[in-house]
């Protein structure tokens, strides 16, 4: 790494924290209510709002009783948004007239965005309307976003509270998250993306003429659409030519907003963040880098004051900078080396005053290969998906990083909420373990370690594997899976193993040489996201229910703290250990062998 590099990544980290914890004492204090915008500024709106929807804001919950308020609230929620992508021709606000999508992808992208994954196997500039946008996307990201947070918050209260038989009220978490939270700050950044370029508009897609007309001949055809051929049976070719290009236009940068404020990731372009109409400066692409992960880091400052100990959540917080910076530094030092099968062409990849050097491929040249590693890292340790330049032209140990990030279950940050609450369960299985080397039952936050609470830990730890190893074993060895490999090989089987990886792991970025925009791959991995999301946020709250329950026990000189750099370590080891290792045989058989095959000049 140069000089520009650390100085990048140093700055990226420094702005990250420096806003996460005033962030997170501001969202501490909406949480529990005693901000003054939650008790006199919004009050009348959120009033209201309880009153149109027959909500006692008064009553709290159960676990199952908010469990069940959590998965009926987004089985609504996928079901309005498959009733808008099926609809749309026949709804306003589509002045591309674009017709419905496929059943299977309109599955998939309805649970797809409700589960905070946002994986578009479609364009969606040429495929979904503006109210299709708007309404039934846009609208997602936002509760998507909060039904993660309101979870995570509930297990808080779970450590928190002692002899409790209730988690929260749902409903009030959801409205409050939404309201106070991620609707002014998206706002906000949505307004610093427009003064950067990022167009917000409803207008018709636009032709404009191109600087040069391009000459092309194509096959000319009948009424019934067979080719037409001379006398010698040869196929008659028609002259085009093409002197206009057509842009598109419509509201992105309020979308943009909030798909990375939520870790939602599901651009307006299909291109994502490398679009420059969604991404047009290195400005905006830090500002994009900054929202994607300040909110997860918020939460772990939210752990601490909620709990009572704040240097438990810095303690976590510490945990995901630490893995978080080595992670930028293998990516970024991956791509820099660049390929040595061109060195061997006489290519000089080497960095200089008059070069990037590395790995350029797939690119931005505005962003270059700092700001590309650092987004990279970002939005696979995140629950994000947005991309900023093309995965599947990383070099093999560079598409390792992400793909590992992602199998970690993104609990480095990680999604808003689903992070915290990751890494939170990995801390009870990391202190359950020196409990087994000590002989006592483990305790975290004045709370004992049960097994109740351990079996709900392993379901969480062995869900997703579970999830992505049986999906890539079933794409590998079905027909079906097989038509969409691009690339034979290690690398193909990296293609699949990282579809089903971000499937599971909601994260909604993918190895773009797999074409999953099939039947096959529609229903599998919409499959895998729904149980991905919902399979895990049960136990947890099923958790929060527990420990809820439970008695605040005293600290003794026999408690392992859980603040200090000791614990910090320990919680790494846990995660790289439990989590890593359950992937090393298929990581061995993708980008291992391909980074092998490489240097072998294969």
């Amino acid at each position: 790494m140069n000089a520009n590099t650390l100085f990048q990544t140093g700055l990226y980290i420094v702005v990250l924290i420096a806003l996460a914890i005033p962030l997170g004492r501001y969202m501490t204090s909406v949480l529990d209510g005693s901000s003054v915008v939650v008790r006199r500024i919004g009050r009348p709106v959120e009033a209201l709002l309880y009153k149109l929807a027959g909500v006692d804001d008064k009553a709290e919950m159960s676990w199952k009783h908010y469990a069940f308020a959590v998965l009926a609230f987004n089985a609504l929620g996928a079901l309005v948004v498959f009733g808008f992508l099926r609809l749309q021709q026949w709804l306003p606000s589509n002045p591309q007239s674009f017709g419905p999508m496929t059943p299977d992808a309109a599955f998939n992208t309805a649970v797809s965005f409700v589960t905070n994954t946002n994986w578009q196997d479609y364009t969606p500039e040429s495929t979904a309307s503006y109210l299709s946008q708007m309404v039934g996307l846009t609208v997602q990201n936002f509760f998507s976003a909060a039904t993660g947070i309101a979870v995570v918050v509930a297990l808080i209260r779970g450590f928190a509270r002692h002899t409790a038989t209730t988690i929260g009220n749902f409903w009030v978490d959801l409205t409050r998250i939404t309201l106070y939270i991620l609707a002014p700050i998206a706002t906000v950044i949505a307004l610093v993306f427009v003064s950067q370029g990022v167009i917000q508009n409803f207008e018709a897609y636009q032709d404009v003429s191109t600087v040069q007309t391009t000459t092309y001949q194509t096959p000319k055809t009948d009424a019934q659409g067979n080719p037409v051929k001379d006398a010698k049976g040869n196929p008659v070719m028609v002259d085009n030519k093409a002197d206009k290009q057509t842009i598109a236009m419509g509201p992105v940068a309020s979308q943009e907003a909030i798909k990375m404020l939520g870790t939602n990731g599901g651009g307006f372009f299909n291109a994502n963040s490398a679009h420059p109409y969604e991404n047009p400066t290195p400005f905006s692409n830090f500002v994009q880098m900054i929202a994607m992960l300040v909110i997860p880091a918020a939460l772990c400052v939210v752990f601490g004051r909620m709990v009572g100990d704040k240097r438990q959540g810095y303690a976590i917080l510490a945990a995901m900078t630490i893995a978080f910076t080595i992670a930028c530094w293998g990516e970024i030092s991956f791509e820099q080396a660049g390929n040595p099968l061109f060195t061997s062409l006489h290519v000089d990849q080497s960095a200089s005053a008059m070069q990037a050097g590395g790995n350029a491929e797939g690119k931005e040249v505005r962003f270059g290969i700092a700001q590309s590693g650092i987004f990279t890292v970002a939005t696979t340790a995140a629950s994000c998906g947005a991309v900023n330049n093309a995965h599947d032209s990383l070099t093999p140990m560079g598409g390792f990083v992400p793909l590992l990030l992602i199998q970690l279950g993104e609990v480095i940050f990680g999604g808003v909420g689903s992070g915290l609450y990751g890494m939170l369960v990995f801390a009870m299985l990391a202190v359950f373990v020196a409990g087994l080397m000590i002989g006592r039952t483990p305790e975290y936050i004045g709370k004992k370690i049960e097994s109740y609470e351990m079996k709900m830990v392993a379901i969480v730890v062995l869900l997703t594997p579970f999830l992505v190893l049986l999906g890539a074993s079933i794409g590998v060895l079905t027909t079906a899976g097989q038509a969409g490999i691009a690339n034979p090989g290690p690398h193909g089987f990296s293609e699949i193993l990282y579809a089903y990886s971000s499937a599971a792991n909601n994260n909604g970025s993918a190895f773009a040489g797999l074409t999953v925009s099939t039947p096959f791959y529609n229903i599998s991995t919409g499959i895998a996201m729904w149980f991905g999301r919902f399979g895990s946020i049960i136990p947890v709250l099923a958790i929060a229910g527990a420990l809820a329950a439970k008695k605040r026990i005293a600290t003794t000189a026999g408690s392992l703290p859980t603040h200090g750099p000791l614990f910090v370590v320990l919680l790494l080891g846990t995660v790289v250990l439990v989590g890593a290792l359950t992937y090393v045989p298929a990581l061995a058989l993708g980008p291992v062998v391909e980074h092998l095959m490489m240097l072998s000049g294969k």
